[in-house]
């Protein structure tokens, strides 16, 4: 495999072959001797979803066959991975590298379980909102591998050219003869993810950012005049029937296969079953009802290095050497049909329309917030927009809802 040269002159003095390596937090392990005689750990452990251990082993090999030092990637169960590195890196047995998502890092910062990582000049290689969401406070932790946002799936068979905006999405839809031209999942509950790209457009992010362009927690942004406009929005939507509670993802989801619905707003996840499906599948921007663009979330995915690995110098080489190249996030993508962090393995998977829309509508996302307050706005934020899709008054219930959210951040 090819190896990011540009990263590996960026470390500088960190080159793993210059120092010596103690033995790796996951216990274990005979000294191997590196090119220039030390000694380094002979293991590095690696925790990766069960899904893409094959993915991985390309990279490892090479790596073990470069430096001496066998990587053994142990794979886990995607819903107990998290939690089982923050247990088990402070007792010295987690693994030196864990895979995960951006918005874990609140959590593991404020455990104290992840180490900073250089990425040198390779950060440029990467899309910008990927640099974004991996940097916590002004310090970078995470690696990343991909960047998943939604869009819009248009039946192209049914309305042959994208909408210009959320109102010319509906028309097109109407004139099609459809009753339900669009579909986003909602449930009772709310899902104020997928809703999330109309809010924006009202301008009324959840948080402000500083100067650096990190989330202020002290600066919530939901209480803003965009924010009263996008509820008042929400409840002319649901009024009008655009929005509707009862539609959940599996409703939303037969509604655009059984050709009800020409709009689907919906994630890279949803692809498959719909090109399967038979629909003549085309990816949109998200259709602003505003004259602002609507900037979806943005989740990206990689890696972290355990804060207790003895090991960190081998682990930032590792992944910004053998995991940041395009050969390797590629084979990242073939195992789980996510866009590729780093741009040039992006600019390859894009040669797939599908993959190409999605790619252009994450040019306007932003990184979901990793701040550890992002969770008490999730408590309340879903159910108070499906309060107003369902009549609930959008002024007084919205102010509610920033008011408790205010009080649970304080």
């Amino acid at each position: 495999m090819k190896v990011n040269k540009k990263g590996w002159l960026a470390l500088g003095g960190l080159a793993i072959t210059s120092i010596v390596l103690a033995g790796c937090a996951g216990g274990g392990g005979t000294p191997a001797e590196t090119e220039d005689g030390g000694d380094a750990t002979s293991t590095l452990t690696v925790w990766v979803d069960t899904e893409r251990v094959d993915a991985l082993q390309g990279a490892a090999d090479a790596y073990s066959e470069k430096t001496g030092i066998e990587v053994d990637l142990v794979g886990k169960d995607n819903s107990d991975i998290k939690e089982d590195f923050i247990q088990q890196v402070p007792t010295g047995k987690g693994p030196d590298v864990v895979m995960g998502a951006h918005d874990w890092l609140g959590e593991l910062s404020t455990n104290g379980v992840v180490a900073p990582i250089e990425l040198g000049d390779s950060a440029a290689d990467y899309a910008p909102v990927a640099i974004q969401a991996s940097t916590y406070e002004g310090t970078t932790y995470m690696l990343p591998y991909a960047v998943e946002n939604i869009a819009v799936l248009r039946n192209a068979d049914l309305i042959p050219e994208p909408a210009a905006n959320f109102d010319d999405m509906i028309a097109k839809g109407t004139a099609a003869g459809l009753a339900t031209p669009f579909v986003v999942e909602q449930g009772v509950d709310g899902n104020p993810y997928h809703l999330y790209p109309f809010q924006t457009a009202f301008g009324a992010p959840v948080f402000g950012t500083d100067a650096d362009g990190n989330y202020d927690p002290s600066d919530l942004q939901l209480g803003s005049e965009g924010g009263f406009e996008f509820a008042n929005w929400l409840g002319a939507q649901g009024a009008a029937g655009t929005l509707n509670t009862d539609v959940d993802g599996d409703i939303a989801k037969t509604k655009f296969l059984d050709g009800e619905a020409a709009f689907w707003l919906t994630g890279p996840w949803n692809v498959g079953v719909a090109v399967d499906g038979g629909i003549n599948v085309a990816i949109d921007v998200v259709p602003s009802p505003t004259d602002a663009a609507a900037q979806p979330f943005a989740g990206v995915k990689g890696f972290f290095v355990s804060s207790e690995s003895d090991n960190k110098v081998a682990a930032n080489d590792f992944l910004v050497n053998y995991i940041g190249t395009e050969e390797v996030q590629l084979d990242l993508f073939e195992a789980g049909n996510v866009l590729p962090a780093l741009t040039a393995a992006a600019d390859a998977a894009a040669s797939d329309p599908i993959v190409a829309g999605f790619q252009a509508v994450g040019a306007e996302a932003v990184p979901m917030p990793a701040i550890p307050a992002m969770g008490s706005v999730w408590e309340y934020w879903g159910v108070a927009e499906a309060a107003i899709i369902n009549g609930a008054d959008p002024t007084t219930t919205w102010q509610k809802l920033v008011d408790d959210v205010t009080a649970a951040i304080q």
